[in-house]
């Protein structure tokens, strides 16, 4: 079974998430932040804004932060802040 379809049966069988829920590794593209806070205007000042690629590098050992690529740099951001961002898994290339 290819790694995007393992996914597709994760996500049950929709292929939408938030961004804290991505895996390591997986490319996915940004669909809408939730919320009119400053953070998610911050985020949004940074790039991450829809329909750009983002991709989960790796999560602190506790799981908090998160690093994301976006953009061409690295970004941490809280796991709790990745949650107002939803996501769309990206079909890889195989």
């Amino acid at each position: 079974m290819s790694l995007y379809l393992y996914l597709f049966s994760i996500f049950k069988r929709t292929m939408h998430t938030t961004l804290s829920k991505l895996p390591p590794g997986i490319d996915a593209r940004v669909l809408v932040i939730n919320g009119e806070d400053v953070i998610s205007r911050r985020l949004m000042e940074m790039g991450m804004v829809p329909g750009v690629s983002v991709r989960l590098i790796k999560s602190a050992p506790f799981g908090d932060p998160i690093e994301v690529r976006i953009l061409g740099y690295n970004l941490a951001i809280r796991r709790n802040e990745a949650d107002s961002v939803e996501v769309e898994l990206l079909r890889t290339q195989s």
